[in-house]
């Protein structure tokens, strides 16, 4: 069972940055896509970036410009660098693995807490 952990959450101040790190536990063959999703309290999971083989990477309309997605293939990880973050960027953030056949995998979340 592939594991996926994540680090890098923390509290930070409107306008500043963090980066959160995922790496999986083990080496992963067949991966798809590696990203992230975001819950807030009281809001549904949504979708903030992903990379799909090949290095095509998307970005929720939210966080273009101001998030950036990378992944170290060879250490199977997936950075998220977040910069100039607003309070509404405020959440849980999981890291989520998309592995051909089995599906994706999700992490156990990192909170994320931006002061105004």
């Amino acid at each position: 069972q592939v594991q996926l952990v994540e680090s890098g959450g923390g509290l930070v101040q409107a306008g500043g940055s963090l980066r959160l790190s995922c790496s999986a536990s083990e080496s992963i063959f067949g991966i798809e896509a590696m990203g992230w999703y975001r819950q807030a309290p009281g809001n549904q999971r949504e979708f903030v970036a992903a990379m799909a083989r090949g290095g095509v990477t998307n970005y929720a309309d939210s966080v273009k410009g101001r998030f950036t997605l990378s992944r170290d293939s060879g250490e199977n990880t997936v950075l998220l660098q977040m910069t100039s973050l607003k309070p509404e960027d405020a959440a849980v953030y999981y890291c989520t693995v998309d592995v051909w056949p089995a599906g994706r995998y999700w992490g156990q979340g990192t909170q994320v807490t931006v002061s105004s």
